[in-house]
């Protein structure tokens, strides 16, 4: 009896420690040291970073709080840049670009010198950016709590907060056991990140982030609604450039329309071939009427800014920010001049090596002109590993940075070209559209797909010698012998002709209303942003309303 009782006794111990070892394996995780202690928590939009920063922030004396460049880089500002050759940061958001010099309490917000309490500093050879200076720059609001928390809210964000009915623990978790992170009192304010299954999330004044009950809570008020950005065009967008040079005056269109056309993207601006940065403004001859013919019918007016495929003058301003800030200030004060909605930057045959500091042009133009409600988009073209026509752009980051990005998808085979072949073969232009959205990581509904309204006439001698000739689409029929045969290709979507004249053989791939419909096509296909055409005046008539039909622009 006693050795049955000495057994209950041992097996009740076991039962007791067992106990307390699963209460312990239950509790502990609940009460486990916090990792940011003796830190300071930097929190943002209700998400404490503090563990996941590489370099922990700082204030200074003065109540400035200093976050290293590298983090910046990872909350703030992807592109954040730091110019060797000025010792200066550059630093941009969605309508911002601010330039700080090292130890200098100013900084340059779109232009303008503002004052600042703190500066970018170099700190055991890490730069640091004083964030609580650049509250404008990023639209945010930054509040230092007792130099133990600092929290970091985005003003475009929604923010709802609440009323504590009673005095509450806020918890580290919902879990039945869980150790108290703050304690608010009995109509207290606190901030609500979330809401589920009766517990809340929630934000205190100290900045502490935990769960209360949710029946805890009263006067749940939304103070800030998000801010959504509104397209400037709504559905598919139906661009067409329209080219003239400097010696002329623009296009006098008054009396016209295009049907399903909603942009116009004429040649206003280009780079002249000098050493010190000069645009050619040939929106000085007629400019100003046109853009009042183009609001007229509705057209939003995107004007082009060319390099005029000037290699060394385009590197020389690129890589150098004074001339790069002179070349974006231009710009904005020439697309205000003339009341434009977008900047369409047509910069082609570039240095592979200047790739990114084109891109650096972009990420610093975007802001300024966003800042006026004016669209930024780039023309590309097809990722072919060209190095001064292809390799010269990053398009993802471009497309990213810019609010569209424009695929020239014409001159598979161009005026260099040693064999025949079409302008645009609709396989070519799909599976470039492909190599976009996939290789080039670029969002599809950034993508605006140009095509040709012409097409070449190749001509191939008795010895193989190759030329060709550009012929625009109005011009096709009567460049073409009546009595030329006309043969489907499947694969290009095009018809193909091909004859004899003397002592040449004449080959044209060409562009008609069913191939540019078949190319059409495709920016529904793969969700694109939308068509561009090159060029207004080459085309025939029915080509509008083909893009009108297929891409719904009533």
């Amino acid at each position: 009896m006693n050795f049955i009782k000495k057994v209950w006794k041992q097996l009740l111990v076991v039962a007791v420690l067992l106990i307390v070892v699963a209460v312990i394996l239950i509790v502990s995780p609940n009460f486990k040291k916090d990792p940011n202690e003796g830190k300071i928590n930097f929190i943002i939009n209700n998400n404490n970073v503090t563990a996941k920063m590489k370099y922990e922030l700082f204030i200074n004396e003065d109540g400035v709080v200093y976050v290293s460049k590298d983090d910046m880089a990872n909350y703030f500002d992807g592109q954040i840049y730091y110019d060797k050759d000025n010792n200066q940061l550059i630093t941009t958001s969605d309508t911002k670009v601010a330039v700080i010099s090292l130890n200098e309490k100013t900084m340059k917000l779109n232009g303008t010198e503002v004052k600042l309490l703190g500066t970018v500093i170099r700190k055991d050879g890490i730069i640091y950016v004083p964030i609580s200076e650049l509250q404008k720059v990023y639209n945010i609001e930054v509040v230092n709590i007792n130099n133990a928390v600092v929290t970091v809210d985005s003003l475009d964000r929604e923010l709802t907060k609440a009323d504590t009915t009673k005095k509450v623990s806020v918890k580290y978790n919902t879990k039945f056991i869980s150790k108290t992170v703050d304690k608010v009192g009995a109509g207290e304010k606190v901030i609500v990140v979330s809401e589920k299954d009766g517990w809340t999330k929630v934000r205190t004044t100290n900045g502490k982030l935990g769960y209360v009950k949710t029946d805890k809570l009263t006067n749940v008020v939304k103070v800030r609604e998000k801010i959504e950005k509104e397209p400037q065009i709504k559905g598919k967008i139906n661009l067409v450039w329209d080219y003239y040079s400097e010696y002329v005056s623009a296009p006098n269109r008054v009396g016209t329309t295009i049907t399903g056309v909603n942009v116009v993207s004429p040649t206003f601006f280009a780079l002249k071939n000098s050493e010190n940065l000069s645009i050619i403004d040939k929106a000085s001859k007629g400019g100003a009427e046109y853009v009042k013919w183009a609001k007229a019918n509705g057209y939003k007016v995107w004007a082009l800014f060319s390099n005029e495929s000037m290699k060394t003058v385009t590197s020389n301003i690129l890589n150098d920010y004074s001339q790069r800030e002179k070349m974006i200030e231009e710009i904005v004060r020439l697309a205000i001049k003339y009341d434009v909605d977008g900047i369409n930057v047509d910069f082609e045959y570039m240095n592979m090596s200047d790739k990114d500091v084109f891109s650096r042009f972009i990420i610093e133009l975007a802001p300024r002109l966003r800042e006026y409600g004016i669209v930024t988009s780039v023309d590309v073209t097809a990722p072919d590993g060209s190095e001064n026509w292809s390799l010269c752009y990053d398009r993802d980051l471009l497309a990213n940075e810019a609010d569209y990005i424009v695929f020239m998808a014409y001159d598979q085979h161009g005026v260099s070209s040693t064999k025949a072949g079409t302008v645009a073969g609709c396989d070519w232009v799909e599976a470039n559209i492909k190599k976009f959205v996939g290789q080039e990581a670029v969002a599809k509904e950034k993508i605006i797909l140009g095509m040709p309204l012409y097409t070449r006439l190749w001509r191939t001698d008795n010895n193989g010698k190759v030329t060709s000739s550009v012929v625009n689409m109005n011009k096709i029929e009567q460049t073409l012998p009546k009595d030329a045969k006309r043969t489907w290709d499947e694969d290009k979507k095009q018809y193909y002709v091909e004859y004899s004249s003397g002592n040449y053989t004449y080959e044209m791939w060409i562009e008609d209303a069913k191939s540019i419909e078949e190319k059409l096509n495709l920016i529904n296909k793969y969700e694109l942003a939308g068509g561009a055409f090159w060029e207004k005046d080459r085309e025939t008539d029915d080509i509008w309303d083909i893009a009108k039909e297929v891409l719904q622009n009533k």
